[in-house]
């Protein structure tokens, strides 16, 4: 899970795209779907080897996006207690948002970062991030972000790319179709580095887009690899 943007649209809608990058032999997820998982209707691409996810949306009017690692590179150990997707799940359902993050136990669960887009009564953005030792919750401003992953990218590959992020602002063209192409393309010509990752063993795998707009959220997950894309439709929540 490696590179997340977030475009406001205006005081009430965004567009959320997240690339996905992981081992190319890692057992392939399913398109997204609609569960109902302890009385809370979720719609995710479901992993296909843990069984989390790492971007769901909730009837809690609520959409949380995962980026493996925290704010810099760690070594993962061989086991953890619970994958970082069903962490994820559990925030989706909470009643609460911020008061379950408060109360969550995260020892020994490995370092994460979350993007989380809350619109209960207004449009807010936060960054959760748990570096293995603590936990770090931030409310953003409503402006664009981009969010590279701790894991794949040193300071130096982060900068590159809001560097491009920000030369891509000034189309003003603030639509899904102009951002998916964005994470396309956005590059120098580098797989090892540009938002289409490929680095032999690992790559970009899916490509999800999330778009709330007035009174519906559409959903486009493209399978990179076999080249299928899923759009669909729901009712703001």
């Amino acid at each position: 899970m490696c590179t997340v943007t977030y475009l406001p649209l205006d005081k009430n809608n965004f567009i959320l795209t997240s690339n996905r990058d992981v081992p190319f032999d890692r057992k392939k997820a399913l398109a997204p779907l609609t569960y109902l998982e302890d009385g809370v209707k979720l719609t995710y691409p479901k992993d296909g080897e843990a069984g989390g996810t790492w971007i769901g949306i909730s009837d809690k009017n609520r959409l949380i996006c995962l980026l493996n690692g925290g704010f810099e590179y760690h070594t993962s150990k061989a086991n953890y207690r619970m994958s970082r997707g069903q962490i994820l799940k559990k925030l989706l359902k909470a009643p609460d948002l911020l008061a379950y993050i408060n109360e969550i136990d995260l020892i020994d669960i490995e370092p994460f970062t979350l993007v989380m887009v809350n619109w209960q009564h207004e449009l807010q953005l936060f960054e959760f991030v748990w570096d293995g030792s603590q936990k770090h919750l931030k409310k953003l401003p409503q402006e664009p972000q981009i969010w590279s992953s701790a894991t794949l990218y040193d300071a130096g590959a982060k900068q590159l790319r809001q560097a491009w992020f920000k030369a891509w602002q000034l189309t003003n063209d603030f639509t899904k179709k102009a951002i998916l192409k964005f994470h396309h393309t956005a590059g120098i010509g580098d797989c090892k580095i540009d938002l289409m990752m490929n680095r032999g063993l690992g790559g970009t795998v899916s490509i999800t887009a999330v778009e709330k707009n007035k009174d519906c959220l559409s959903i486009d997950y493209e399978d990179v690899i076999s080249h299928k894309s899923t759009h669909f439709k729901l009712l703001t929540i």
